[in-house]
């Protein structure tokens, strides 16, 4: 899936997002709307992960939806 259809279809694909990273909130996923990179932040600040780690998750998270 495409980042403009994750973007567009965020309401239904952000319940698989908590699935994954479980320290994510309601209002953080509401906050990034689907936008990649702030995802990818999101992640950084809350798993302390360096970005290409980051990175590598969210595309991986999103190339299996």
């Amino acid at each position: 899936m495409n980042w403009d259809q994750i973007e567009g279809n965020w309401k239904q694909i952000k319940g698989k997002a908590q699935s994954k990273w479980g320290d994510l909130t309601d209002d953080d996923l509401d906050r990034v709307e689907g936008r990649r990179e702030e995802i990818v932040g999101l992640l950084q600040e809350k798993y302390g992960k360096a970005r290409e780690e980051a990175e590598r998750q969210v595309d991986d998270w999103s190339r299996a939806l």
